[in-house]
C-alpha cells in the first residue's frame, strides 16, 4: 500500500471515532424528571428515585442520563417544560404530581410516563384501570389526599375538645385542591367538625391567610397535599409556630423541618419505586402494562419539641402510635 493511501485511510478512521463515541454516548438511556418545585425541596425524593434505578441497574451519569424539568413553584411553567423535554428527546418522563403529569400526558402519547400521584388515578382520568393503565402512562398512588380523614382523626386525638379546623388548599391545583376540599368536609361532618377553608397560590398568600387564622383562631390547621405546598414546608412551619397554630401535614418533610405532626406514605420510599417502574420501561417493559402501584406504607411522625413549644401534652397512646417522635 503507497504511503498516501495509508495515511488517508488512518485518517479516515481516526475522524471517525469522534462520531462513534458521540453516538455511543447518546445511546445511553435519557430519563426526563419533571417536577413544580425546586431541586432543594425534592432532595431526598431524588436520592429515593436513583436509589430505585441502581438498584435496578441504572447510575445517572454512568449508563443513564437524567434531565431534569424545574418549575421554580410556578405550576404554569409545566407545559413548556415538558414539551422540551418531549422535544430532546427523553426515553421515559418522570411526572411529579397532577400539575406535571397532566402537562406531560398532553405533550406526548408515545413516550412513556411514570407519575407519582396523591389521588386515585383513575378518578384523575390518567388511568382505564389500575390493574391495567392503558396508554403511555403508570405510576404510584401514595394516597396522601385520601388520608384526609385519617388526619382529622389524629387531630382529635391530639385535641379531643376541637371543634373546628382550618383546611389549607392551593387553588391553582385546582382538581386535587376540590377533591380536598370535598373528602374533608365529608370526613369532618362525621366528626362533627366545622370546616373554614383558606387558599394560598403564593408565599405571600400563605402568610395573609395564616394571619387571618390568626385572628380566627382554629383549634387546628389541616395543609393540604399540592406540590406548591409541600415546597413551602417551611414556610408553612414556621408560620403555624408563629401563630401558634397545630397543625397536621401530609408527609415526614413538614415534621422535620418544625412541623407538629404528620401522617402519609412514605414518600422517599414512593420516588424508590418510581425508580424501579422507569428501569422496568427502560428495559422494554410497556407502561400500560404496569398495575398502578398503591402505596401501603404510611406513618406518622410527631415533633415532641414543636408540641412543648405550642403547650400541648401529646398523649401517650398517640406517642405510642407514632412511627417516629422527634425531640
Amino acid at each position: 500500500m503507497r504511503r498516501r493511501e495509508f495515511l488517508a485511510l488512518v485518517g479516515g478512521a481516526t475522524a471517525g471515532l469522534a462520531p462513534l463515541a458521540q453516538a455511543q454516548q447518546s445511546a445511553l438511556p435519557v430519563i426526563g424528571f419533571l417536577d413544580p418545585r425546586t431541586p432543594e425541596v425534592v432532595a431526598a425524593r431524588l436520592r429515593g428515585f436513583r436509589q430505585g434505578l441502581k438498584e435496578s441497574g441504572y447510575v445517572d451519569g454512568e449508563n443513564a442520563t437524567i434531565v431534569f424539568g424545574w418549575g421554580d413553584d410556578q405550576i404554569d411553567r409545566m407545559p413548556a417544560l415538558a414539551i422540551d423535554l418531549v422535544r430532546r428527546p427523553v426515553g421515559v418522563i418522570v411526572a411529579s404530581g397532577p400539575p406535571s403529569t397532566f402537562a406531560a400526558k398532553a405533550a406526548t402519547t408515545t413516550i412513556p410516563i411514570v407519575f407519582l400521584v396523591g389521588n386515585d388515578p383513575v378518578q384523575l382520568g390518567l388511568a382505564a384501570s389500575l390493574a391495567r393503565p392503558g396508554g403511555n402512562l403508570t405510576g404510584i398512588n401514595i394516597f396522601n389526599s385520601e388520608l384526609a380523614s385519617k388526619r382529622l382523626e389524629l387531630i382529635r386525638d391530639l385535641l379531643p375538645g376541637a371543634g373546628r379546623i382550618a383546611l389549607l388548599v392551593n387553588p391553582a391545583d385546582a382538581k386535587l385542591s376540590e377533591t380536598q376540599v370535598k373528602d374533608v368536609n365529608a370526613a369532618a361532618r362525621a366528626m362533627g367538625l366545622q370546616v373554614d377553608v383558606y387558599n394560598a397560590d403564593t408565599s405571600a398568600e400563605i402568610k395573609a391567610a395564616f394571619e387571618t387564622m390568626g385572628r380566627d383562631r382554629p383549634d387546628a390547621v389541616l395543609v393540604g397535599t399540592t406540590p406548591f405546598l409541600n415546597g413551602r414546608r417551611v414556610q408553612l412551619a414556621q408560620m403555624a409556630a408563629f401563630h401558634r397554630l397545630p397543625a397536621i401535614y401530609a408527609g415526614r418533610e413538614y415534621v422535620e423541618v418544625g412541623g407538629l405532626m404528620s401522617y402519609g406514605s412514605n414518600i422517599v420510599d414512593a420516588y424508590r419505586q418510581v425508580g424501579h417502574y422507569v428501569s422496568r420501561i427502560l428495559k422494554g417493559t410497556k407502561p400500560g402494562e404496569l398495575p398502578i402501584v398503591q402505596a401501603n406504607k404510611f406513618e406518622l411522625v410527631i415533633n415532641a419539641e414543636t408540641a412543648r413549644m405550642l403547650g400541648l401534652s401529646v398523649p401517650t397512646s398517640l406517642l405510642n402510635r407514632a412511627d417516629e417522635v422527634i425531640d
